[in-house]
């Protein structure tokens, strides 16, 4: 199958593959300024951009960490898109911002001031979205779904606002970090795997436009891109085979951690935003199972790193109340990522993750994607 470009909105994308947007720091200039300058849609993480590259924007607390209301910082993400468009030039933009992030709103604001073309929203149903964006009506909206009722859900409330989604990302239960399903038994049912949604997501999406259908989660070839192509899909969008390039903004040892894991050291796991999560197994979770089996409380006491909340940076974590629940703060443990404290990092990985088994360029990776292994 020969691919063929599509658009978003205003905004062509010559190949079918969208770069999963990861944060903290995974996703950021180098990584999508190359996917889109080899013709993808890269995609920049809102996410903790006053860390590691943009010293400048914040002062350093007695942690090594970003003052807490310097965490997502508007002038860094601008420079992240400034620099990711010396690679990629006038090619398409995305910026992935989690609907769950306390700050929301002004991630959504900072993006649009940044000059992104298209902003991508999932963690939680962004009903908010084209209200927020109304003085950027050049600005794409993609909300990202797990079932075809959260779809509804979404074009009913942005009908009203004269609004429909200019593409969706439906993402399966396979996919790196958070799912869009409240329990890890429900990301195991068979009725929520992606091959299962996608048509019916596809089939209410007709009633409500014609918008390209993304689909996301556990995929990993150019086999995979043309099933779903296929059965309705006009893309799709990957995050673990682009952890795993050269360019991409992550150190060096999450990259070697991608590389050297098994697939029984992939597992689906609490987080404090209020979703599952799907990382690697090492130091850090296994110290997070001891202390959530021993049900230990005092930060003296644990394993793992204390839990500290600072910042609420996302809503449904309740002020440390989420963290304590599933054993860590997800802002330290990603942020430790980062900031290459190997002990205290947190990775997080798609189901085939196992399967990387060596580091590539962006390009070489989207000609294997579009050409075939």
């Amino acid at each position: 199958m020969q691919f063929k470009s599509f658009k978003i909105g205003n905004y062509l994308i010559e190949k079918p593959i969208i770069q999963g947007g990861m944060g903290v720091g995974i996703s950021w200039d180098q990584l999508a300024g190359s996917v889109s300058k080899e013709g993808g849609l890269g995609v920049i993480s809102t996410v903790g951009t006053g860390y590691y590259q943009y010293p400048k924007y914040f002062d350093i607390t007695k942690n090594g960490r970003p003052n807490p209301i310097e965490c997502n910082s508007e002038e860094a993400l601008i420079e992240i898109y400034k620099n990711a468009r010396k690679i990629c030039g006038d090619k398409p933009l995305a910026a992935n911002i989690m609907f769950a992030l306390s700050g929301y709103k002004e991630s959504v604001l900072s993006a649009c001031k940044a000059g992104t073309d298209i902003i991508i929203s999932g963690a939680g149903l962004p009903i908010n979205l084209p209200e927020l964006t109304k003085d950027y009506p050049n600005v794409a909206l993609i909300p990202i779904v797990s079932s075809a009722r959260a779809l509804k859900v979404i074009c009913m409330k942005w009908k009203r606002k004269g609004k429909i989604p200019d593409a969706v990302i439906v993402e399966g239960p396979k996919s790196g970090g958070h799912q869009g399903f409240h329990s890890v038994e429900e990301c195991l049912l068979d009725e929520n795997q992606l091959e299962i949604i996608v048509p019916q997501v596809i089939e209410e999406a007709k009633k409500w436009g014609n918008f390209p259908i993304i689909a996301a989660g556990g995929i990993w070839d150019k086999t995979d891109i043309e099933y779903y192509i296929k059965i309705g899909c006009s893309a799709v969008q990957m995050g673990t085979r682009f952890v795993a390039t050269h360019e991409c903004d992550a150190p060096s040892f999450y990259k070697q951690a991608v590389i050297d894991c098994k697939e029984e050291d992939i597992f689906l796991g609490g987080s404090p935003v209020g979703f599952p999560s799907r990382k690697i197994k090492n130091k850090l979770t296994n110290a997070i199972e001891h202390d959530l089996t021993n049900n230990v409380k005092s930060n003296k006491d644990r394993l793992a790193p204390p839990i500290n909340c600072v910042s609420n940076c996302v809503l449904p974590c309740e002020h440390g109340k989420g963290a304590r629940k599933v054993g860590f703060c997800i802002a330290d443990r990603l942020s430790d990522t980062i900031l290459e404290r190997k002990d205290t990092a947190m990775f997080f990985i798609g189901s085939n993750g196992y399967r990387v088994k060596n580091l590539l360029s962006v390009k070489e990776l989207m000609n294997k994607l579009t050409y075939g292994e």
